[in-house]
């Protein structure tokens, strides 16, 4: 199922990845889509009732981002009107509080999930996901299995106590433990999802 009825889906050079099948369906199941750029400064259409922050590399624009205070602003309001955020990977990254860049300078970011992200001390993490849901999302109830890719150079150098999005297994079946994050209707992981099992 979709995000929501009205999607606002970011979309520029910090947000140039999300996968078009799941686009579409989401379309195709009735949902219509927006999209904004958080690097012109733009704010998710206050009408709608879902915001989706894909993967990209916001970390080259971290200082741009932050500077977005109407993006982040409307980002927030969004969450604080009840709407699903959901975000993948660098969107992950953007809503947590702070990100630091691979010179070591901290950018704050929009505050919706307790974590901090770090590119100091790059660690790699590439490969597909089986992904089980530990919370309830408009895609699915909590148990839910999703398929995905997780593809980044990102270490998460702090967590808040907030519960864990997924439990994920690699492709080979070995237990990577607990992944992500949500907070109420605000919710994420490094997980780019393809598919639903």
């Amino acid at each position: 199922p979709p995000l929501g009825q009205h999607i606002a889906v970011a979309r520029d050079q910090a947000f140039a990845f999300s996968y078009e099948a799941v686009l579409a369906g989401w379309r195709q199941a009735g949902a219509a889509l927006s999209f904004f750029s958080p690097l012109a400064d733009e704010a998710p259409d206050a009408e709608a009732d879902a915001v989706f922050l894909p993967g990209g590399y916001p970390e080259l624009y971290a200082g741009r981002l932050t500077a977005s205070q109407t993006f982040l602003g409307g980002l927030r309001g969004a969450a604080e009107a009840g709407a699903w955020v959901y975000g993948e990977c660098g969107g992950y990254m953007v809503l947590g509080e702070g990100l630091i860049d691979s010179d070591g300078a901290r950018h704050a970011m929009a505050g919706l999930l307790p974590l901090e992200t770090s590119f100091a001390a790059p660690h790699r993490a590439l490969g597909y996901r089986a992904a089980m849901l530990l919370a309830d999302t408009p895609f699915a109830a909590s148990g839910a299995q999703f398929r995905g890719h997780e593809f980044h150079y990102a270490t998460v150098t702090r967590e808040g106590a907030a519960p864990a999005l997924f439990r994920c297994m690699d492709s080979a079946g070995k237990n990577l433990g607990e992944s992500g994050a949500a907070v109420g209707k605000v919710f994420g992981s490094f997980i780019h999802l393809i598919d639903s099992r």
